[in-house]
């Protein structure tokens, strides 16, 4: 298949594209100077000149706290630029895969979301996300909406990264405890985009690896496993005071992939550790 990925300098397009590669797709995977795809314009002769069996859209505006006073650029990149793209997949009559994410979701009580359960977004990256949704359902026959949750990948910047930083240069920190998810390792879920993307199996799904914790609970993990040495404290999120504010419950039931006979991902510990295996500090 030839298959347009964008996003490719960010963590999950980076991956994905390597994916496909590696199982003989051809791929398009333009950086942004290459194709602006605020510009309608440019998209609409990008898919004209380019013969594209199907799109995995992994490009977004993901600066949560930003968004809060940069609404107009939010909105440029996760739902104009959406809404051009499916418009395209729509013409020509291909499948378009759109991520999307937790923080579409109220974040309430201790449940795991099922795909259907009310939306209900805190802040406005959750409302551009689920306006993204909402533009592919109503534009495309043939989409996957994957949502996803606390990413992380070797292309780019990331909570663990973060964390690894932070243990090199200070002796304690403060980590909220009251936020509960799933980390996702960004090479994990490429193995499932990519095989998904080949099927006809369409509809909402969510993605992301085994497993719940606390943000706090990740860091701990991520200094235990790299061998390092630093004080975790916790925090409420009220007491963190971010612009955005952020959902309690993360927690993304995976029926969806049940039905659709796709593989779990496996355990987020277990993807930790492969990650930093990757960036060459676990043997």
């Amino acid at each position: 298949m030839k298959i347009l990925v964008t996003g490719v300098t960010g963590q999950l397009g980076y991956d994905v594209t390597k994916r496909l590669l590696s199982l003989g797709h051809e791929v398009l995977a333009p950086k942004h100077d290459e194709l602006d795809i605020t510009d309608g314009v440019k998209i609409i002769e990008y898919f004209e000149y380019n013969k594209i069996d199907a799109v995995i859209h992994c490009a977004a505006y993901t600066a949560v706290d930003k968004a809060e006073a940069e609404k107009d650029l939010c909105q440029s990149i996760n739902v104009a630029a959406t809404r051009a793209i499916a418009k395209q997949c729509a013409r020509l009559e291909i499948p378009l895969m759109y991520i999307s994410t937790d923080y579409v979701f109220p974040g309430e009580g201790d449940t795991p979301y099922e795909v259907q359960d009310r939306k209900g977004p805190l802040q406005e990256y959750g409302m551009s996300k689920l306006a993204g949704e909402e533009m592919v359902k109503s534009l495309c026959k043939k989409y996957f909406i994957v949502r996803i949750s606390w990413v992380f990948g070797i292309n780019g910047n990331n909570f663990v990264k973060t964390i690894l930083r932070l243990a090199d240069t200070k002796d304690k920190i403060s980590v909220v405890d009251d936020q509960i998810g799933s980390p996702t390792y960004t090479k994990d879920l490429a193995v499932l985009l990519s095989d998904m993307i080949t099927t006809e199996k369409y509809g909402t799904y969510h993605a992301t690896n085994e497993g719940f914790c606390s943000f706090n609970e990740f860091a701990k993990e991520i200094v235990k496993m790299a061998g390092k040495t630093l004080e975790i404290n916790s925090i409420s999120t009220a007491a963190y005071n971010s612009p955005a504010k952020r959902p309690h419950n993360s927690r993304l039931s995976k029926a969806s992939l049940d039905e659709a006979g796709f593989a779990h991902l496996p355990e987020w510990q277990d993807a930790l550790s492969r990650f930093l295996i990757e960036l060459g500090i676990k043997e």
